[in-house]
């Protein structure tokens, strides 16, 4: 069945188990964590998930999660920005002590819009472009990936829109082409097309620049986001394949539920994603 990898864990990994997992006997005392290796990956944060909120409501929940890596969009910084503009952006991301490693999704469905794309993340001095292209514009945004040296993360929309509906249609348009081109793999929406995201990662995984964290109720068009953990996709086989493939990009929760308050629901699924993490190790 597509999708089969992902689908239900037998029940929701226990909070006893993730206690327990990385305990050691000392003699004396029975919970004492041992060290954790550090991961290569780095959790993060897709802008798009705070799209009702300004940039310093964004920046504290950021603070209060414990998340410090985020993907600009342009409802933060607009792709209009002047260099003024823009340092004022940096600088309060620095304060926050977030990274900005990435812009976008950003469409393009011009040539205009594909200078304007690379140029504003040029400006921002980011090197990966989340966007997604017209299949049209592919042998120009080739030109414009290699005059920048920026790489190029194609968004992919599962059954919700016909261009790049899954990570299989976006390899077989980046993999003859300049290695900088690759994906930004959402294993939500790519689930719910009927493809298997974990699958995916391991047999696309020299193009998959950046990953979209959600969870889904089930592989079909009908199915829909819930909070990480609350879904069929097994985030421990998820991070066993994310070390095995050792991926070192960002997994950013694009969280796409109650977004008008959202809040509840981004915390429960970065406490669920830090708990699975670290029980794994």
């Amino acid at each position: 069945m597509a999708g089969a990898a992902l689908l239900a864990m037998p029940g929701a990994l226990r909070a006893a188990d993730v206690v327990n997992a990385n305990r050691v006997e000392d003699g004396r005392n029975s919970t004492i964590k041992k060290a954790a290796a550090e991961d290569l990956f780095h959790l993060s944060m897709a802008g798009y998930t705070y799209c009702n909120f300004d940039l310093d409501t964004t920046l504290a929940f950021m603070k209060r999660i414990d998340v410090h890596y985020l993907c600009i969009k342009d409802f933060h910084l607009p792709l209009d920005s002047d260099a003024q503009k823009i340092a004022e952006f940096k600088a309060k991301l620095k304060d926050a002590d977030v990274c900005g490693y990435g812009v976008g999704p950003i469409y393009m469905k011009s040539e205009a819009e594909v200078d304007r794309a690379f140029d504003y993340a040029k400006r921002v001095g980011v090197n990966l472009l989340v966007g997604v292209p017209n299949y049209d514009l592919l042998d120009y945004v080739e030109k414009k990936v290699k005059q920048y040296d920026i790489r190029l993360a194609i968004h992919l929309h599962g059954p919700d829109n016909p261009n790049y509906p899954n990570a299989e249609d976006i390899w077989n348009h980046v993999k003859d082409r300049d290695a900088r081109m690759g994906m930004c793999l959402d294993i939500g929406h790519n689930l719910r097309f009927g493809s298997d995201s974990l699958s995916d990662l391991k047999k696309y995984k020299t193009r998959v620049f950046d990953i979209h964290l959600k969870d889904v109720t089930g592989s079909t068009k009908a199915d829909h986001g819930v909070e990480v953990g609350r879904g069929v996709i097994d985030f421990p086989l998820f991070f066993k394949t994310l070390r095995k493939i050792k991926y070192a990009g960002a997994v950013s929760l694009e969280y796409e539920k109650d977004m008008k308050d959202p809040f509840a629901g981004i915390a429960e699924s970065i406490g669920y994603f830090k708990g699975v993490q670290y029980a794994t190790r």
